[in-house]
């Protein structure tokens, strides 16, 4: 079993930076992929990144060059490093824990309880 908990979450103006953490318990952190989707009312869960044990990544393109996915498997922690906040990034963040490295949320097994963002403009 795997447990995650977001945080960093919060309101930002357009243009800003935020940092989301995702920390995890367990002594197998290190061989899952990690991933952060988001989410708004009324959509469906949408891929933004995912990390291998090994380090490889996978972007959205939607943020592609301005969000940056990682992992301490030392602190059985994840980040993700959100520059140029722009409006359509406002989304509760979640992230997620899983064996088969997929864009699609139903290969995750392991999901958090959610951060805000919220990008004003």
């Amino acid at each position: 079993q795997v447990q995650l908990v977001e945080s960093g979450g919060g309101l930002v103006q357009a243009g800003a930076s935020l940092r989301l953490s995702c920390a995890a318990s367990g002594r197998t952190f290190s061989t899952y992929t990690m991933a952060w989707f988001r989410q708004t009312a009324g959509k469906e869960r949408e891929f933004v990144a995912n990390i291998r044990w090994g380090g490889r990544t996978t972007y959205a393109d939607s943020v592609k060059g301005r969000f940056t996915i990682s992992r301490d498997n030392a602190k059985n922690t994840m980040y993700l490093q959100m520059n140029s906040l722009k409006p359509e990034d406002t989304a509760v963040y979640y992230c997620a824990a899983g064996l088969a490295t997929t864009t699609d949320p139903g290969g995750y097994n392991f999901w958090g309880q959610g951060t805000q963002v919220t990008v004003s403009s």
